[in-house]
């Protein structure tokens, strides 16, 4: 069966968060497996985005070099195998060599997907960018139910990833080896630096996406206990927030190519931010479960498109190889959210769940007079 440029880029985005997704439901089994506690753990974790930090610094030398198919080739075919040896490693240590060592397998692809998208997005009269992150969070989505039915079948993390290695690396490696890469963006750079360190246009770009980032992460990582403590509702309702944002994100970003391409990135990404302002509003004061969970919903939708056209809008700067722009921006909005989980758990326990969503509305009102910077340059 022969794919299209588009379909292939989109089964690359979905290959690569279901390949990942997986390990975070048996967060909870690795921890009992290793016997540490949840700071141990904590600092075990911070493997990862030191590993990402170091592959957006230098990554851009790599994907100028080889090309993106080379990278995608490796670096898909192998993460479902690497996101499977991390629930196989027998100590703490281990477990935080190996996350630095996935970095490589997880965010150097991540960084060359993005960057095939943006080349092929300039190649063709439509938009694509958004489509194919909604195909990550689609991926995502179903990673995480896999995840859910796999621990309530009592199965080891190491089987449940395992068995999902084995057909996703020759499906990754068909996908990927199929892919006819896109001529790269012209540039006005002459020379590529080795650092790919953020420059004004990307700080401003930075500044636009944190507050959606922010109010994203901050749902990820304390819906949850905001839905336990905030109601008196069943263990299995508090889950739902997560499901509810991502099927919510999945849905606006597969359909908001072609809003964009209409209506331009600046006024998508308003309209789109008022939605995300209403449902934090929400979520902060919501005052009955249905309202809470309505507030979700507005959320995914609302941050559905912030960080794909921030992604473009970094790679279509041209000052610059768009590999670069694109690191830089990554690496910026990475050592700020690197930060935000320790500083909203202190917002939690000093003020109150809620507080936790609410001190992210000044960023999120902030973020509809930046979405200016989202225009495309002459």
């Amino acid at each position: 069966m022969l794919l299209d440029r588009h379909t292939r880029i989109r089964a690359v985005f979905f290959l690569h968060a279901i390949s990942s997704g997986g390990l975070y439901s048996h967060i909870a089994d690795i921890q009992n497996a290793l016997g540490v506690d949840a700071a141990t753990l904590g600092l075990t974790f911070l493997g990862f985005p030191i590993g990402s930090m170091l592959v957006f610094l230098f990554g851009s030398q790599v994907l100028e070099s080889t090309g993106t198919r080379p990278i995608l080739i490796l670096g898909l075919t192998g993460l479902p195998v690497a996101t499977a040896l991390l629930a196989a490693m027998p100590s703490a240590a281990a477990l935080f060599m190996v996350f630095v060592a996935y970095a490589l397998f997880y965010s150097l692809p991540n960084m060359a997907m993005n960057i095939e998208a943006d080349r092929i997005e300039a190649a063709a009269p439509r938009r694509v960018m958004n489509s194919c992150h909604g195909a990550w969070s689609s991926g995502y989505l179903l990673a995480t139910l896999l995840g859910t039915l796999a621990t309530g079948l009592h199965m080891s993390p190491l089987l449940h990833l395992g068995l999902l290695a084995v057909p996703l690396a020759p499906i990754a490696l068909w996908v990927t080896f199929g892919l006819d890469p896109a001529a790269p963006r012209p540039h006005a750079a002459r020379t590529v630096r080795r650092l790919s360190l953020p420059t004004l246009p990307i700080l401003l770009l930075v500044a636009f996406t944190i507050g959606p980032n922010l109010l994203e992460g901050a749902l990820r990582n304390w819906s949850v206990i905001y839905m336990r403590d905030s109601f008196a509702a069943p263990g299995w309702v508090d889950t739902l927030t997560l499901p509810v944002f991502l099927l919510a994100q999945s849905i606006g970003r597969l359909n908001a190519d072609g809003l964009v391409t209409r209506y331009g990135p600046v006024r998508v990404a308003r309209g789109l931010n008022i939605a995300a302002l209403a449902g934090c509003l929400l979520v902060t004061f919501a005052p009955s479960l249905d309202l809470a969970l309505a507030g979700f919903l507005l959320v995914g939708v609302g941050v559905c498109v912030s960080y794909p056209l921030t992604t473009s809008a970094a790679a279509r700067l041209g000052d610059r190889p768009s590999s670069q722009n694109v690191a830089s921006l990554t690496l910026a909005v990475q050592l700020i959210m690197l930060a935000s989980p320790a500083a909203l758990g202190w917002v939690a326990s000093t003020l109150g769940i809620r507080a936790t969503f609410g001190v992210i509305l000044p960023a999120i009102v902030l973020s509809q007079w930046l979405a200016r910077f989202l225009r495309p340059r002459g």
